[in-house]
């Protein structure tokens, strides 16, 4: 990778180690990574489980730091910022989207995503939550309880919570790990639809072939280390 894609990249990851301890000693989870990312591309992370890919994607988000190597998201080099520092960095800039949803169970539709707004001090946090709940198909769902809503409801509200700030990267970690497959199909077409609307850089994490091969580019992780980076034709 040249010193001018790392600088100018949306997300770059320049020789990225990981190390955790265990009982067992030192446990390598990821071995010199690198690559970059540019703005308004559409990127999967897949390999086999314990390959790496969601520690990765915890790094590349800002959620963790490194062992060595640095990050850069959004042109700062993430290691020398400090958690509140990478907080503020991610917050209206980053949106996240898991695959358990993550939904407030006391807050209904609408509510849980006016929440970022709200964080940022956004006076209009209701009119744009509708607006954005309405582009996900939820218009009749805004004062629905989490509980009230079918899986695949819950996964519209926790996307349109992910675009409401339009942030300028959304990272995803297999968000269609717990939907059935016609479920899936449906959020990964409104998933990308958004993404093409909103002109996000969208990081994927996903075992779902229909969902990576959406994607321009995958990231191939094995045993920790990038051992493939293919380009759609």
């Amino acid at each position: 990778m040249s010193d001018n894609s790392y600088e100018t990249a949306v997300l770059a990851a320049n020789q990225v180690s990981k190390q955790v301890s265990s009982p067992e000693g030192t446990l390598t989870i990821l071995s010199d990574v690198s690559f970059a990312i540019d703005r308004g591309d559409s990127v999967a992370v897949v390999g086999a489980s314990g390959a790496g890919k969601s520690t990765l994607l915890a790094l590349m988000a800002g959620l963790d730091t490194p062992s060595s190597g640095t990050v850069r998201l959004l042109g700062q080099d993430i290691g020398g910022l400090s958690e509140d520092g990478r907080a503020e960095l991610r917050a209206g800039n980053v949106g996240f989207v898991f695959q358990s949803f993550h939904l407030l169970p006391s807050l209904t539709a609408i509510e849980n995503v006016m929440l970022p707004l709200e964080l940022a001090g956004n006076e209009r946090a209701a009119d744009a939550a509708a607006t954005v709940l309405g582009e996900v198909g939820l218009s009749e769902r805004l004062r629905h309880y989490p509980r009230q809503l079918s899986g695949g409801e819950q996964q519209r509200v926790a996307i349109a919570r992910a675009f409401v700030t339009r942030p300028a990267i959304l990272f995803a970690d297999e968000p269609t790990g717990n939907l059935d497959g016609a479920t899936g199909a449906r959020i990964i077409e409104l998933l990308f639809r958004l993404n093409e609307a909103a002109h996000t850089t969208l990081v994927l994490v996903t075992h779902d072939e229909n969902l990576a091969s959406g994607c321009r580019r995958r990231l191939l992780l094995g045993d920790g280390r990038l051992v493939g980076d293919e380009v759609a034709a």
